[in-house]
């Protein structure tokens, strides 16, 4: 149906919320980006007319849902019906960075299950298929009704650390809370070191107290705090300033998702953090790129995955374990 193994049927579109990672995929997968026109009427409604035959075609639309997310959203929404409309074969909606994920349960009386919602929206505006990258919990796979394929950035982010070439007797990956815990130790497995944790408790709606470590001391060694986001930067500081407490050597900060929102950058500016690492599964402006801030492309990982879909091979084959090397 898609032609297996090559790329006859492949298109790839993207959306304008994040076009630099797009075209970074096209790049790596030899074609150019499909024509699409994307404006905003004056009344602030999205338009969107696609520019080219698509009928009978494998179409991927690369959109994550990052600030300004219901924008970006809607606009998502739109392009999915203007496909579904022009008679492809298939459409995958291509999802880097998924908006909403935090609100995926009942927590309290009389709230919504957004992320449930968000999945409502995108299966009924016409996509076959989704990719996503680092969802904040796995479990919103089951929120869909059409298959989703779920990738890891943690490779990427580990073959980075790697190359800072730290003795494995020097390293500790730290957990900056107990729910991050399997998404340390599943980084610690590509990195090799030690594992602790910081224990965060929250004394009310909005003070958390970061305070005792437990695991491996952090004394003189070389600490990497992984997490999946980095949202208004308040738990991965507070881990920050616990470990240069315990006598943490350096620290380095990996997270797949550089949300960076509300006073984040302030925080992270005057943190003691050696290097922070995030993905371009989320566009970074000007206004908040830093010095210690660096960007690892996402773009082979995605479309590597993209290339599988449409060859109808295994996404899992990409996840294989592979353990460090003794340093």
């Amino acid at each position: 149906m898609f032609g297996m193994g090559n790329n006859n049927g492949l298109k790839i579109f993207s959306g304008r919320a994040n076009r630099p990672l797009a075209e970074g995929i096209a790049k790596v997968l030899k074609q150019p980006l499909g024509r699409v026109t994307l404006e905003d009427f004056p009344d602030g409604e999205t338009g969107v007319r696609i520019e080219e035959d698509v009928r009978g075609r494998d179409v991927f639309v690369v959109q994550p849902t990052c600030t300004p997310v219901n924008h970006n959203l809607m606009e998502l929404l739109i392009m999915l019906d203007a496909f579904k409309r022009a008679s492809p074969a298939r459409i995958t909606a291509v999802l880097p960075y998924y908006g909403y994920a935090r609100q995926d349960r009942k927590d309290k009386g009389r709230v919504p299950i957004s992320a449930k919602l968000v999945a409502n929206l995108i299966t009924r505006a016409g996509a076959d298929r989704v990719l996503a990258l680092d969802l904040h919990a796995a479990q919103i796979q089951g929120f869909f009704d059409i298959p989703v394929d779920h990738l890891y950035a943690v490779k990427e982010l580990a073959k980075h650390v790697r190359s800072l070439n730290i003795p494995q007797d020097e390293l500790v990956v730290l957990s900056p809370d107990e729910g991050s815990i399997k998404k340390a130790l599943d980084f610690q497995k590509n990195v090799g070191g030690k594992l602790t944790l910081v224990d965060k408790r929250r004394t009310s709606a909005t003070e958390i107290k970061h305070g005792h470590m437990i695991g491996a001391p952090v004394d003189g060694k070389c600490v990497v705090i992984y997490d999946d986001m980095i949202s208004t930067a308040g738990t991965i500081v507070g881990a920050v300033n616990v470990a240069k407490a315990h006598g943490a050597r350096a620290v380095y900060v990996c997270a797949t998702h550089g949300v960076l929102c509300g006073p984040a950058i302030e925080k992270l500016r005057a943190a003691p953090i050696d290097q922070l690492a995030i993905t371009d599964s989320i566009p970074l402006p000007p206004e908040k790129q830093l010095p210690c801030i660096k960007v690892i492309s996402v773009s082979a990982l995605v479309a590597n995955a993209i290339t599988r879909i449409h060859g109808n091979e295994s996404i899992s084959e990409l996840f294989k374990d592979e353990p460090p090397e003794a340093k």
